[in-house]
């Protein structure tokens, strides 16, 4: 496909939601989790205002989602904006160290960060989302190419509109790039543009009690502990609580643990590391977490193109709760 014909159809995604269309240019290259790239992506592209924090008004209209590959490293905490996604993938990548990409479909905040580099695996799990829209600060240069041909609308901070991307004042780079995001989408899309094959309603029969999961990335980890009060799972990263901006616990309605193959790609960072792929295609085991219990569980998506699907041993679909879903990709 042709980077005409791309750019033709993002202007017709896009225009159902009242944003202007832009001309996708992927010159970024990849950044590591801890120094700027070797292009300079580390750098400060422009200091326009910050926004205010006030939300975007309810969804009017169904359209793709917006995606954000964020930064999750200590230097980059606390994250802004993560507490309004529907739902938070966690992946490993260089080092054994972790990212995030949050996605958000019936709300979008005022900002969204900080915003870092996309990976190969990102192309796969965006798949079962119909032309969603990829914010990210970059990639490895082999790997534009790849996300240019990929049926999503790539929005780096040479591509998109003017002021979608700002440097905030309060971290370093490269940890300091933040997102405007509804001026890159408009509006909120609504629920039904979440085509993950998610369940949500009451909890399946059994399960076991559960008070605290932690699960371990080589140089990451992630805790979510029952919160009766909450009625959710207060979310720690490397034994530090994850709080929003504003110091708010961000809690989970519902976690799974997806035990998936993680491989080495074909890509590396600047120095050297390569990149892990997380396959989401598949199928294999898994836990929900939903009500202070656990349940034992799996997981199967057929192709790129459909969602997933959890069921319990005799094949019975799992229910999420209703509320943010936070799915932590663990190495089977």
């Amino acid at each position: 496909m042709t980077r005409t014909t791309r750019t033709r159809r993002r202007g017709m995604a896009t225009a159902a939601l009242v944003a202007a269309a832009v001309t996708a240019s992927l010159m970024a290259g990849c950044t590591t989790d801890d120094r700027p790239s070797d292009d300079g992506r580390g750098q400060t592209h422009s200091r326009s205002q910050e926004p205010d924090h006030r939300e975007s008004p309810e969804p009017k209209s169904a359209g793709p989602v917006l995606a954000v590959k964020i930064d999750n490293v200590r230097a980059a905490r606390p994250q802004t904006g993560l507490d309004a996604a529907d739902i938070v993938y966690a992946e490993q990548v260089e080092g054994g160290l972790s990212r995030l990409m949050a996605v958000y479909a019936t709300r979008l905040p005022a900002a969204v960060g900080p915003v870092r580099s996309a990976r190969e695996s990102d192309l796969e799990l965006l798949r079962q989302f119909d032309e969603p829209t990829l914010a990210f600060s970059g990639a490895q240069r082999k790997l534009l190419p790849l996300i240019d041909r990929a049926p999503l609308n790539a929005e780096s901070p040479e591509s998109a509109a003017a002021g979608a991307y700002y440097r905030g004042t309060d971290k370093a780079a490269p940890h300091n790039l933040y997102l405007r995001p509804q001026r890159l989408i408009g509006a909120a899309p609504g629920a039904d543009a979440l085509t993950t094959g998610f369940r949500y309603g009451a909890a399946p029969e059994g399960g076991t009690p559960e008070k605290s999961r932690t699960v371990r990335f080589p140089a990451a980890r992630f805790t979510f502990t029952w919160s009766a009060d909450r009625h959710g799972w207060l979310v720690s990263m490397d034994g530090t609580p994850t709080v929003a901006t504003d110091g708010a616990r961000v809690a989970a309605a519902t976690v799974v643990v997806q035990y998936v193959k993680v491989r080495e790609s074909r890509f590396h960072d600047v120095l050297g590391n390569n990149s892990p792929y997380t396959q989401s295609v598949g199928s294999g085991r898994a836990q929900v977490l939903r009500d202070g219990r656990a349940f034992d569980v799996r997981w199967r998506r057929g192709a790129a193109a459909e969602g997933t699907a959890f069921t319990t041993a005799d094949g019975t679909p799992v229910n999420f709760a209703k509320g943010q879903v936070w799915v932590v990709f663990a190495k089977a």
